[in-house]
């Protein structure tokens, strides 16, 4: 009896040891999961109130050729699509441990360190109803996995609409557009779920806290070799070596495939074997350019026969990125005499383009070093554009009204007449400081400078980040 009562103490010492995991956790993997639930449900409505109208189009257009074939084709997928959206407005059926669709390994974290902390309370702390809030995360979590099946399966039946419509329909060469539509909303539907997938795992404060804690338990790593998705996959909760042998067995091992090739082949000896290497190479160099070009395709079904938008699945608060940049006003001596502070926000109408609105604050610096001396000496207001022209370099233009007088009030800035125009037209380098911050250089020309009172130098140097 003592000696099964150690390993017992010793899981509650390091329990013991570890701080409590945030209460605000919970809460946060409550919200963020409801939140994901009611995107998927809207898009995925959204995408079928369109198949609706595209093959009742495509109906009504069949049938002033051929009525009958317009009955056949399009009376039971519409029957079809009716049920799938009426599904969608009430609750799922039971939670299924295995989903039918894609493995998604970060919801299957979550559900996991919920399940390991309601069996470990010690972690949680003594708030009041802290089990009831839980309880209805662990709800909320279960409801999204067979939100994500329900998905996965109006993405399958989608793709494979598409398909029996283009084979059925290849005929009529007036319905060509109407099918590219189709095309378009499976694979735009499959990359908007995909960007919703990569927003939920952006893990918040007190999440990489928790996640931290847990880790730091020797019982909750084994929760999850017995828990998981992937152990129930290969029924490897036991974690022993004969059930993992038991697991494993009906496989194929390396040289029953080698086997097999020799019999599909015939004695072609190492000729057999180098031609099925370099068929292998040549296939492995075409997936890889599908790759590169569609990184975020998951299935051949999806391969749009159309040039993508990449930024139409962003939503409009994704597509905006904020900087700021400085520049010198350029002096006789090693000291700067002004120095413009900018704020800008940028809209990504492109991958490879961007709108946007600035302000700035000319500060000035006095006369020397001698003679530091801060003064307010104007303001600005900047519109810009830039587009990509190769690798990290930009076109950079843009229309600014600029004061350039120096103030000592607001109500001075309200005289029209001071200010003076800016037309800027030039080149940047954009880089990668890391994952969330780039810098860039902007070298500009103002085709309006001999025109401004006082005049300025035509001449724009600035450095600045955005993120």
């Amino acid at each position: 009896m003592f000696a099964l009562s150690i390993p017992g103490f010793a899981q509650d010492s390091i329990v013991a040891r570890v701080q409590q995991v945030p209460e605000k956790y919970i809460a946060q993997v409550g919200q963020k999961t409801r939140h994901f639930e009611q995107q998927l449900d809207k898009r995925t409505a959204k995408a079928l109130d369109r198949m609706l109208k595209q093959e009742k189009k495509l109906q009504s257009k069949l049938a002033k050729v051929d009525s009958l074939a317009a009955k056949n084709i399009f009376t039971r997928s519409i029957d079809s699509l009716g049920n799938l959206k009426s599904k969608l407005k009430g609750k799922t059926d039971k939670y299924q441990k295995v989903l039918g669709g894609q493995y998604f390994g970060y919801l299957d974290t979550l559900q996991n360190s919920l399940g390991f902390l309601k069996e470990s309370k010690e972690l949680l702390g003594k708030t009041k109803d802290i089990q009831g809030k839980l309880g209805k995360s662990m709800e909320s979590v279960k409801q999204l996995q067979s939100k994500l099946q329900q998905a996965e399966q109006v993405k399958n039946y989608i793709r494979e609409r598409k398909q029996q419509l283009k084979a059925q329909l290849s005929q009529y060469t007036n319905m060509t557009k109407d099918l590219q539509k189709i095309n378009k909303e499976a694979y735009y539907y499959a990359q908007q779920i995909n960007e919703y997938k990569s927003v939920f795992k952006d893990k918040k404060k007190a999440e990489a806290k928790a996640m931290e804690l847990l880790k730091k338990v020797p019982a909750y790593k084994d929760f999850i070799s017995r828990n998981s998705q992937l152990a129930s996959l290969f029924n490897l909760s036991s974690g022993n070596g004969a059930n993992l042998e038991q697991s494993l067995e009906g496989l194929q091992t390396r040289a029953q495939v080698d086997q097999m090739l020799q019999q599909r082949l015939g004695s072609g000896g190492p000729n057999a074997r180098q031609a099925i290497a370099q068929q292998m190479e040549a296939a492995r160099s075409q997936f890889e350019e599908l790759k590169k070009n569609f990184p975020d395709l998951d299935n051949a079904g999806d391969m749009p026969d159309f040039k993508p938008k990449e930024m139409k699945t962003k939503s409009f608060l994704q597509r905006l990125e904020f900087g700021t940049n400085v520049q010198f006003q350029r002096s006789s001596q090693f000291f700067p005499t002004t120095g413009d502070i900018g704020g800008q926000a940028a809209y990504k109408f492109d991958k490879n383009g961007s709108v946007g609105l600035g302000a700035a604050y000319k500060l000035g610096l006095g006369t020397g070093f001698d003679n530091i001396r801060i003064s307010h000496q104007g303001v600005g207001l900047r519109s810009f554009a830039d587009y990509k022209l190769k690798g990290t370099f930009f076109v950079n233009g843009g229309f600014e009204f600029n004061y350039n007088t120096p103030f000592e009030n607001m109500r001075q800035l309200s005289n029209v007449t001071m200010w003076s125009r800016s037309a800027l037209l030039g080149i940047s380098k954009k880089y990668k400081i890391n994952n969330k911050l780039k810098g860039n250089i902007i070298l500009l020309y103002d085709f309006l400078a001999n025109q401004q009172i006082p005049r300025t130098d035509p001449i724009k140097f600035r450095l600045g980040y955005s993120f």
